[in-house]
């Protein structure tokens, strides 16, 4: 396990800046967001219900004063016909004879005004007066569908007549539509309120029910201002358990809750109950309206309730996702502004590997990257600054090293050769001293070449010609010298001073020991391959040693000095300074077998300006590549 935590660990330690910086932005996101999602999804379904129950509680408490309203409506109708001289004198004691002395009374005009105006709101559809006598009595209305006063034998067979007969006494009653005939739903109204009266008929004691008749629709209508969703169901019961008003009826008859079991609930539960029907949670709320039987009940099935829990925590987890991803998107940002100047700052110090260091654009922020970029810009310039110091000071010593191996000419090669002249104006020999003085001014000519270091390869040449007639005299001419190289190679820039060193070598530890029978011989030759000179001078001397070989282009001090003392090395180091580290001599030998030195230059054409270039130290020790024309 601990092995487990450290591997973590250590790939955590591991990770890039921004893959951290971003996987801390998100935690501090995602942490108190997950430990809400928890307790949100645990609490949802309670809060839901919670909010539900009260919203609905919070519009039943609205609902049911509107339907008591509409009741005092019906109440304050009923009131106003009872009122009336009309319907005082019918339910009085009576004859017939009396009744129909009232067929064209004012006080039964009145009456019938009452009732036009009252049919005339909004809520009162019909007023029907139900009298128990006959069917000829003057008094009844002959036109049915304009009738007020109408004869009992009309409502005998109603659903409300029998609850009338069945309970003496019932004397008034809210009849929803099941109570009334269907002639009465048709012509008068689909609910009514009946009130049952006497009256005194032919000396008998006669029953007469005033029914005041009004729309379901308002009811209904009210109830569903009460509800806050489709999935929920509210209808009124009364004392007979039946249906007075409902917004679903499908619904009402599956969530129908017993009238004695509402009263019993409503006055032992604070409105509230939940109850389990066909294996269904069902939360209901019943309110009673006052001066009727009625009882509103409010259902709201459990199901709707879960799935719009999980609808909300549903839409919970894309928000949350969607918020994840926004913290992700801006972590990233964030993270990628922080480690993207960091990883400018580390790339560009990178380049400090392969070259000098290189300073970045000034920074916009001055946060704390700003700083370490004004920072670094700072220890860039020091260190360039250092660089170009030091720079020039290789720079200077590599001219005054060339030019110290430059002035390493030999007094003693001078001296001999003034001695030889000297002794042959002595002994005569005229000729030869003409040819030696001659000689000597030509070499010396060169040699100074008016403190020139780049000549063309004909003045060096010309140089070394000079020098190996001198030396052919007073060697008495115990070896050959034959130079093959072609003229077109003569208007290219060489080093002074390099072939005659090497020729000096090739007499000293070559062929100017060996006999005339020996027949002694150094050829100089040369050709140009590509961009590049190669200038060969080799003798058929002694050679050298294995040892020697390997140490001659190496180390100075293993290799004997005669003569100039430029020597091979010499030769080598001031090439490859002038040049470059691909220049210089290659050196070959075999011993009595001969040595072959070839000295490897660019291919730079002799002009003014090409001399200048070089003479002002274009060409670098570092071995870049020259300039050609």
């Amino acid at each position: 396990m601990k092995t487990k935590q450290r591997r973590i660990i250590k790939f955590y330690k591991n990770l890039r800046l921004q893959s951290k910086l971003t996987i801390t932005h998100l935690v501090i996101v995602i942490l108190p967001m997950v430990v809400l999602g928890i307790f949100s999804y645990t609490r949802m379904y309670d809060m839901i219900v919670s909010d539900t129950i009260r919203k609905e509680q919070s519009a039943s408490t609205q609902t049911a004063p509107l339907i008591e309203d509409t009741v005092d409506v019906i109440l304050d109708a009923h009131q106003q016909i009872t009122d009336l001289e009309f319907y005082r004198i019918i339910t009085g004691s009576y004859s017939s004879s009396s009744l129909s002395s009232m067929l064209s009374s004012s006080a039964r005009q009145n009456f019938e005004n009452t009732v036009a105006q009252l049919k005339s709101s909004e809520l009162v559809t019909d007023v029907s007066f139900y009298l128990e006598v006959p069917k000829d009595e003057p008094i009844l209305s002959r036109d049915p569908k304009n009738s007020i006063l109408l004869s009992l034998e009309k409502a005998r067979g109603t659903y409300w007549y029998g609850i009338f007969e069945g309970s003496p006494s019932t004397s008034a009653l809210f009849c929803p539509s099941f109570y009334l005939s269907p002639y009465e739903i048709n012509h008068y109204g689909d609910m009514a309120y009946i009130t049952e009266s006497t009256m005194m008929y032919e000396g008998e004691m006669r029953s007469c029910y005033l029914a005041i008749y009004f729309s379901n629709e308002h009811l209904t209508e009210l109830l569903k201002n009460n509800l806050n969703s489709n999935d929920n169901v509210a209808y009124i019961i009364n004392a007979r358990d039946s249906l007075v008003a409902t917004t679903n009826s499908s619904m009402s008859s599956i969530y129908h809750f017993d009238y004695n079991v509402v009263e019993d609930s409503f006055m032992s539960s604070n409105n509230f109950i939940t109850k389990n029907v066909l294996g269904e949670e069902v939360y209901a709320g019943f309110y009673s309206i006052k001066n009727t039987d009625w009882y509103m009940v409010v259902a709201m099935p459990a199901t709707p309730l879960i799935h719009k829990s999980l609808g909300m925590i549903i839409g919970f987890f894309l928000i949350y996702g969607a918020c994840i991803v926004a913290a992700f998107l801006i972590a990233t940002l964030l993270s990628h502004s922080i480690s993207n100047r960091l990883s400018l700052v580390i790339n560009q110090m990178a380049q400090s590997r392969i070259g000098p260091p290189v300073a970045l654009p000034a920074p916009e922020t001055q946060d704390e990257i700003g700083d370490l970029i004004d920072t670094y810009n700072y220890m860039s310039r020091v260190i360039n600054e250092l660089m170009d110091r030091q720079a020039q000071a290789a720079e200077d010593l590599r001219v005054a090293e060339f030019n110290s191996l430059q002035s390493q000419i030999n007094p003693h090669f001078l001296y001999n050769t003034l001695e030889s002249i000297t002794w042959m104006v002595e002994a005569q020999k005229n000729r030869e001293a003409v040819i030696m003085i001659s000689e000597l001014a030509k070499l010396l000519r060169v040699s100074l070449s008016r403190g020139k270091t780049i000549i063309s390869i004909k003045d060096e040449l010309q140089h070394s010609r000079s020098y190996m007639n001198i030396q052919l005299v007073r060697y008495k001419e115990r070896f050959k010298i034959d130079f093959q190289i072609d003229e077109e190679l003569y208007n290219y820039c060489i080093v002074k001073l390099v072939i005659q060193p090497i020729l000096e070598n090739a007499i000293y530890y070559g062929v100017g020991h060996m006999d005339e029978d020996d027949d002694g011989r150094i050829v100089v030759s040369g050709e140009k391959k590509d961009n590049d000179i190669y200038i060969s001078i080799e003798d058929n001397g002694m050679g050298m040693r294995k040892e020697v070989l390997e140490n001659i282009l190496t180390d100075n001090n293993k290799v004997p000095k005669h003569g100039s003392g430029v020597g091979v090395i010499n030769v080598h180091s001031r090439i490859k300074l002038m040049f470059g580290e691909g220049y210089g001599l290659t050196v070959y030998s075999e011993p009595d077998e001969g040595t072959k030195v070839v000295i490897h230059i660019p291919a730079i054409p002799y002009t003014k300006e090409n001399a200048e270039k070089l003479e002002m130290q274009k060409y670098s020790q570092r071995g870049k590549a020259h300039e050609k024309e």
